[in-house]
């Protein structure tokens, strides 16, 4: 089984390059953006909760994402691997992922992160809304909040799998077909390691 972290800030085109990425390699997504969007959608009270946390710019607690993984990954026991898009956000969900990941006999193989400049992702962000339906994202300073949250909470993850020597840095400007072969050319040896 190969799990791939796809790390970045929002907008920086994970959920893009996800897509890509499952289709080539088989992967299950488990992006907890979506998992959550979809008890919004509901009307569930985890749904509830979680948007009206997320409209503040602030995070889900971890006990209830961990808890959607866990479940994400007992569904899927065949599958070739996941591909965790939008999680782990802080450094404690780091570490509650590794140590599901044990209890399930797996681990984080690689972190992918998309760097891309900030004024780019906050374009990127207000240009979504006008295509996606998210609301939230059509405000700039909801979208500056955001950007700050992940500097300050997120971006630390990155240095906890570099300190496993999981972490590869990806440009992430350019075409979706570019950007896509960057990060393909980190995954290829790693599958035939």
């Amino acid at each position: 089984m190969f799990n791939l972290v796809l790390f970045g800030p929002p907008g920086s085109g994970k959920g893009t390059q996800s897509e890509k990425l499952i289709e080539k390699y088989g992967l299950i997504h488990l992006s907890t953006g979506d998992l959550l969007r979809k008890e919004m959608k509901a009307g569930t009270p985890l749904g509830n909760e979680a948007k009206s946390l997320i409209e503040k710019g602030q995070l889900v607690p971890d006990e209830v994402v961990v808890g959607m993984i866990s479940s994400a990954l007992d569904a899927n026991p065949e599958a070739k691997g996941f591909l965790f898009d939008g999680f782990p956000r802080t450094i404690a969900q780091a570490e509650a992922l590794d140590k599901l990941l044990t209890l399930k006999k797996t681990a984080i193989h690689a972190v992918l992160f998309l760097m891309v400049n900030e004024e780019e992702l906050i374009n990127r962000l207000v240009g979504r809304a006008k295509t996606s339906g998210r609301l939230d994202d059509a405000d700039p300073e909801i979208q500056r909040k955001r950007q700050e949250v992940y500097k300050n909470e997120t971006l630390p993850v990155a240095g906890y799998y570099q300190n496993q020597d999981k972490v590869s840095r990806v440009e992430g400007e350019g075409t979706i077909d570019e950007i896509f072969d960057r990060i393909c050319s980190h995954i290829n040896p790693l599958l035939e390691a």
